[in-house]
């Protein structure tokens, strides 16, 4: 009985002091950084908060004046933001290519810029890290007067410092927007050994070996220096499995998505696939496309006149079946993302202005209702960053 009174002040002592800790985040709390193409009234990079309990977009909590940043890449830890700022000559205001590195700090959701160098090409349009950290592979879809894929170290701190190499290719003069080349993504493997860049214009995938001991020219022609596609078809992003072994593709112009193995740098063709029903007959234009988290589901955003979502479920073997096709109730799904939680899917609508949330069946990866509609100007690229 005699301890009773020592314990009530170490109790009340207790409830004090967690009446004055700082608040912690709501579990399944996330920064959505949202990048946007600024000719209408986006003002550039937001950031909002997102809540995987419910599926709804809050905010945005930040906004930050940006040129285009049209295309996010974030350092492993979520504490670097990088943004392409796809300027070029047909670009309002800024008409040069940039790339812009910030210090984000994800409780309150505010971004500080560290730096910015040119880009060297016009329409720097998708960018990926080094495995290390130390350098920045930008794609330049284009320049004077060709595509180019570019090489940006990166000093402590996030620091950007300018180009250190520049690699050209030939375009395919298949189409009529293949008159010079516009690489459209710069793609590291898993294992950080390789860079893989599709160019739209070549009609190729050319790849390079990554090597950090030569600082002044880290990418080097692999010994199969490119993975040929079907002439006029327009390769356009790539994404890899977890696990390196498998990758697939989609070729724009032709409005397809190809399955690969892959092994030490080089890309065995398994199957090609139509996003489209063979009786489509209108304008066919292939985009972005990701795996679940899981990485038993591919989707692949069908632009033109179809404005779509395309699920397919991935095999053992690395092979597609078809699942589904869903509306993105939009213009131009520009991007999309998968939420962590893996319940939520989350479309960019460039044209039509918009942040679509739908429901998303992690079991059987099918897409559901719609959820939430959020304006947006333009909306280009979304990331989650967890709030502590």
């Amino acid at each position: 009985m005699r301890a009773l009174p020592r314990l009530l002040p170490l109790a009340l002592f207790a409830l004090l002091v967690g009446h004055n800790a700082p608040a912690r985040a709501e579990p399944g709390l996330f920064n959505l950084l949202v990048g946007s193409y600024t000719a209408g009234s986006s003002q550039g990079l937001y950031v909002y908060r997102f809540n995987s309990r419910n599926g709804q977009i809050d905010g945005p909590l930040r906004i930050v004046k940006a040129s285009n940043p049209s295309f996010l890449t974030l350092s492993r830890d979520g504490r670097t933001l990088f943004a392409v700022n796809e300027n070029g000559r047909g670009s309002s205001g800024d008409s040069i290519g940039r790339v812009t590195s910030y210090r984000f700090e994800p409780g309150n959701g505010r971004l500080q810029q560290i730096s910015q160098v040119k880009s060297l090409g016009d329409e720097p349009t998708h960018s990926s890290l080094s495995t290390d950290g130390k350098f920045l592979f930008v794609a330049n879809y284009s320049s004077l007067p060709e595509g180019s894929l570019a090489v940006l170290p990166i000093q402590d701190g996030g620091v950007l410092s300018p180009v250190a190499q520049i690699e050209f290719h030939q375009p395919s003069e298949q189409h009529p927007r293949q008159q010079s080349s516009h690489v459209h993504a710069a793609v590291t493997t898993p294992d950080g050994r390789f860079v893989f860049a599709p160019d739209l214009g070549a009609d190729k995938v050319f790849v390079y070996r990554y090597l950090p001991q030569q600082p002044e020219r880290p990418l080097v022609a692999a010994e199969t220096p490119f993975v040929p596609v079907p002439e006029g078809s327009g390769p356009r992003h790539l994404v890899f499995s977890a696990d390196g072994r498998y990758a697939y593709l989609t070729l724009e112009l032709a409005g397809q998505v190809m399955a690969f193995a892959h092994q030490d740098g080089m890309l065995r063709q398994l199957q090609s696939y139509s996003l489209t029903p063979q009786e489509f007959v209108g304008e066919r234009d292939a985009g972005a496309l990701h795996l679940s988290g899981d990485g038993r589901f591919l989707y692949v955003a069908s632009r033109g006149t179809d404005n779509q979502l395309a699920v397919f479920a991935v095999n053992p073997d690395g092979t597609l079946t078809f699942v589904q096709r869903h509306p993105v109730n939009g213009l131009s799904p520009r991007e999309f993302a998968i939420d962590p939680s893996g319940r939520y899917l989350l479309v960019a609508n460039q044209k039509s202005n918009q942040l679509k949330v739908f429901a998303r069946d992690p079991d059987s990866g099918t897409l559901g209702d719609e959820l939430q509609s959020l304006d947006v100007g333009a909306p280009a690229d979304l990331k989650f960053v967890a709030v502590p």
